[in-house]
């Protein structure tokens, strides 16, 4: 099975390298292992109150369960990705993922309709996802859709279709909320040493923009986030752009790009991005501040893979990487340069992702040219990780590391 960025992973790897070894090839097995759906719904557990103290079998000694099971899932204008995971010491480890490239959002952007082929698409996907749901005895659990099922006309209509055939109650986020768990869930990687970071998440239907002032911190002498979902407290300026991978290959052409192509698709996104600046004043606010940028799409994990020579997909080599402006646009106009099946035959692009690539290098480029930036971070995660996160924060089963060693030293 070939590898792909968006694929799940191990938040956290048990510890010792085989083993860690061992649980990522698990899950990426995981991946390609489908299920027939048992009939009747996926259940789906309230939120228990007494969570954080009940004592269990599998208790840690500060009382927290960390037995139980919490699902995400994303259903997107390309892909449906659904992640299981547990509480754990250090956040929450990952017990099974799934990824599927189901172009929901395909012809949208001309007919305004989500097509019949895109839904039988997902609908097998979501099939998938609903008997691992089931599989796993999911405590709580959070299904959501972003922009194909936004911006169709029968988007609601869809997902209606879906809970009563599946079980699924999935829910169309708004963008704001959307951009509040991409940060949350990327959060971890931000450099705290920084003023600003600029999130941006570049989806297939949609791309979000979001500007994070670090003195708006809880805990200003923590070089660590103390959770998550602190980051979103950070948050000063965002914006939801109507345009992704998906739906600028679809304008401008993605199969066969030429230089001619890839400006105009550039252009087309600055001038998208031209309103968000001119509102807030980025460009001004930015200027001598120290400042990175955070990418959590399938766009720029494509691009580190590319620029790491991966012979194949590792998201342990790509996850928190840092890039330069060169080494962006290095890779931007070497796949420019390649042919389609060039670029198909790339170990970290493949067939489905080979006529959207460009598409999302130039959404990239247009970012990149309007805020120069040195410092570059690599996020493969996002919306699923904040909404993990968010779920565990809200039952009480998170907890920091260095508060239980803190603990322990004060009993001793």
């Amino acid at each position: 099975m070939q590898g792909f960025p968006d694929e799940g992973g191990v938040f956290e790897p048990p510890d010792g390298s085989t083993r860690a070894k061992e649980h990522v090839a698990a899950i990426e097995a995981a991946h390609a292992a489908e299920s027939a759906l048992v009939d009747g719904k996926v259940p789906v557990a309230p939120p228990a109150p007494n969570l954080a103290t009940s004592r269990h079998d599998q208790d840690d000694d500060d009382g927290i369960r960390r037995d139980v099971v919490y699902g995400a899932l994303d259903l997107g204008t390309n892909n449906c990705r659904l992640l299981l995971a547990k509480p754990s010491r250090r956040g929450f480890r990952v017990v099974d993922a799934f990824s599927r490239i189901i172009r929901l959002g395909e012809g949208v952007g001309q007919t305004g309709r989500l097509s019949e082929a895109a839904m039988a698409r997902t609908h097998d996907a979501l099939k998938v996802c609903a008997a691992k749901l089931r599989r796993a005895k999911v405590h709580r659990s959070r299904l959501v859709a972003t922009e194909a099922c936004r911006m169709a006309e029968n988007g609601v209509e869809f997902l209606d279709r879906v809970r009563d055939k599946l079980g699924l109650d999935i829910e169309i986020l708004t963008p704001q909320v959307e951009a509040g768990l991409a940060v949350s869930g990327s959060a971890a990687l931000i450099d705290t040493s920084c003023d600003y970071v600029l999130v941006f998440d570049i989806g297939g239907g949609s791309s979000e923009l979001i500007l994070l002032d670090l003195s708006r911190r809880s805990r200003r002498g923590d070089r660590r986030f103390a959770a998550r979902i602190d980051a979103q407290n950070c948050m000063v300026a965002w914006t939801s752009l109507p345009v992704g991978v998906v739906t600028l290959a679809e304008r401008f052409g993605g199969k066969h790009v030429t230089s001619e192509g890839f400006e105009a698709m550039v252009a087309e996104t600055q001038r998208m991005l031209e309103p968000f600046e001119a509102q807030h004043g980025l460009s001004q606010r930015l200027s001598g501040s120290r400042l990175h940028m955070l990418g959590t799409s399938g766009t720029v994990t494509t691009v580190a893979g590319v620029h790491l020579g991966l012979p194949r997909y590792d998201r342990n080599r790509v996850d928190g990487c840092w890039l330069n402006l060169k080494d962006v646009r290095t890779v931007t106009y070497d796949l420019l340069g390649r042919s389609y099946e060039q670029r198909m035959a790339e170990p970290c692009i493949g067939r489905d992702r080979a006529d959207l690539v460009l598409a999302g290098c130039a959404i990239l480029e247009a970012v990149l040219r309007l805020w120069p930036c040195e410092r570059l971070r690599v996020a493969d995660r996002g919306l699923r990780e904040g909404i993990l996160t968010t779920l565990m924060s809200e039952d009480g089963v998170l907890r920091n590391g260095r508060r239980r060693r803190s603990r322990r030293r004060r009993e001793s």
